[in-house]
């Protein structure tokens, strides 16, 4: 989408919002004990609440209100009867739609202290996250972004899952640009452009750059030994600076 009225932007600003306030409600939620599945119920009341909509559960029908993922599942994960344990790594992803404006937003974090690499791995998620923002200005390329995740990942010893990227958002939850990738495609010749809104979202990963599909069902995706996070958020692009709307 490339929003262009105070419509579109007041629009894209409130369901941002939106999804803010319920991914920052589980985050505080998600404590040693409670389910994934006590969490996705208490995001359908806030969804109930706000007048939005699950984007997953009402474009495609996913089993969930949220994509909730621990430890080897690294996205889409199903929420159930899974219990949170201390140490756990847990990605909460929250998109929505309200009066046709859509948003996205996800976060990894580790459920308690004392695990410096897991945190460790959070934290560059979101320094990459930031690193990918600067590049993020009309006219320059679209790939300038994962290059500087890519960059900022190897710089820490890490690396990114290359199979899963950003994409473009707005009136849909996934339009175009199709991929943002998180790392550098020389072929990804594509620019970005003024009011153009995006799901930036770096997976950075300790070990593995590609995933694994669940064999139980046909969403959660995997890692086989790998400490995986996530950070996402859903921007404007603007000639005075980006716009975070899901802060």
């Amino acid at each position: 989408m490339i929003a262009k009225t105070e419509v579109d932007f007041n629009g894209l600003k409130e369901i941002g919002r939106i999804c803010a306030a319920i991914r920052d409600e589980l985050v505080a939620l998600t404590k040693v004990g409670i389910t994934t599945k006590e969490l996705d119920d208490r995001a359908k009341e806030l969804f109930d609440e706000y007048g939005a909509l699950s984007a997953p559960k009402e474009t495609y029908n996913f089993p969930g209100y949220t994509c909730i993922s621990v430890n080897e599942e690294i996205a889409h994960g199903i929420p159930g009867s899974r219990v949170i344990q201390e140490g756990d790594v847990v990605n909460i992803d929250v998109s929505a739609s309200k009066d046709g404006y859509f948003a996205d937003t996800g976060v990894s974090f580790v459920v308690g202290e004392g695990y410096p690499e897991k945190e460790k791995v959070c934290q560059v998620a979101k320094d990459a996250f930031y690193a990918g923002l600067e590049k993020a200005k009309p006219g320059s390329k679209k790939s300038g972004l994962g290059k500087a995740v890519h960059n900022l990942a190897k710089r820490n010893g890490m690396t990114v899952i290359k199979e899963l990227t950003g994409h473009g958002i707005g009136r849909s939850i996934h339009e175009a640009p199709d991929h943002i990738f998180n790392y550098f495609s020389r072929w990804d010749d594509e620019l970005l452009k003024d009011g153009m809104v995006i799901a930036f979202e770096p997976f950075i990963s300790t070990k593995e750059e590609s995933i694994i599909q669940s064999t139980t069902d046909d969403w959660t995706l995997l890692t086989r030994e790998s400490i995986v996070a996530q950070y996402e958020h859903t921007v404007i692009i603007t000639k005075d600076g980006p716009i975070i709307t899901t802060l």
